[in-house]
């Protein structure tokens, strides 16, 4: 289930006033919790979440799981943190948990969401960590490349997979991401712009030319950028778009794989 294009502006530009009342440009979560007199709890909570709101006795209560790898001052902590704020943030979130209408329910940042409260919090989270007004002039003028996606997920502190999905957005060159696990599409994302629309095998296998088939096929593999044809990932419906060319940069790990798709 999508964000409709109302909440996104809405919280957009709740997220982004937020992240630019302080002058950081690593948003500091910490002097938002504290301004807000918010409790943040981390420690190990099994499997069972990365990051869970609770209200109770007039006060909310944000439990962090480290066992998760959200550590404090992690990218992955650092997004599930962003996360649970946007359901303190976000009005309907937090009426609905002062009020009883939304129960507390954990959330998982690896997981595809369908549930629209997720969604919109993971929206915050993005928006929060990376607010348009910042991120989009780090775009401006440069050729697109991968090593662009990674130079931001540093300056902002966030995951790749985070910097990707918001260069998608809101960046100056259309992408397409798949992630992949167990050599089958877990999820995609893409930018409006993109002109593909539809993979070459369906939405669920990834085509077997492709750098993330390969890794699957020998189990191994490491970050690099290579340049493909269209057809290799996409359908295409002209014979001239057959042999156009693409780039593929792969981020292998165990049994998954990121990969970032352009053109020039």
């Amino acid at each position: 289930m999508e964000v409709s294009n109302t909440s996104k502006n809405y919280i957009k530009d709740l997220a982004e006033f937020i992240a630019l009342e302080h002058e950081e440009i690593i948003t500091p979560l910490d002097k938002i919790v504290d301004s807000e007199n918010l409790f943040v709890f981390y420690d190990d909570y099994g499997k069972s979440f990365d990051g869970i709101t609770i209200y109770d006795d007039n006060r909310f209560y944000i439990h962090i799981n480290t066992e998760r790898g959200n550590d404090i001052d992690s990218t992955r902590g650092r997004f599930t943190l962003a996360h649970e704020l946007g359901h303190y943030f976000i009005d309907s979130h937090r009426i609905g948990l002062m009020n009883g209408l939304l129960k507390p329910h954990p959330s998982f940042n690896d997981k595809q969401k369908y549930n629209r409260i997720e969604r919109e919090a993971d929206y915050f989270s993005s928006c929060l960590l990376m607010p348009e007004k910042r991120y989009s002039k780090d775009c401006v003028g440069r050729k697109f490349e991968f090593a662009i996606i990674e130079n931001l997920a540093k300056k902002y502190r966030v995951s790749l997979t985070a910097s990707a999905i918001r260069f998608s957005d809101i960046g100056n060159h259309p992408i397409q991401i798949i992630f992949s696990v167990n050599n089958e599409i877990a999820w995609k994302w893409a930018s409006k712009d993109f002109p593909y629309k539809y993979l070459a095998e369906g939405n669920s296998k990834i085509p077997e030319d492709s750098l993330a088939a390969s890794y699957f096929k020998t189990g191994r593999g490491e970050k690099r950028t290579e340049d493909l044809s269209v057809g290799d990932w996409f359908k295409c419906y002209k014979y001239e778009d057959e042999e156009r060319n693409i780039y593929e940069h792969i981020i292998p790990f165990r049994n998954m794989a990121l990969s970032v798709i352009w053109e020039d």
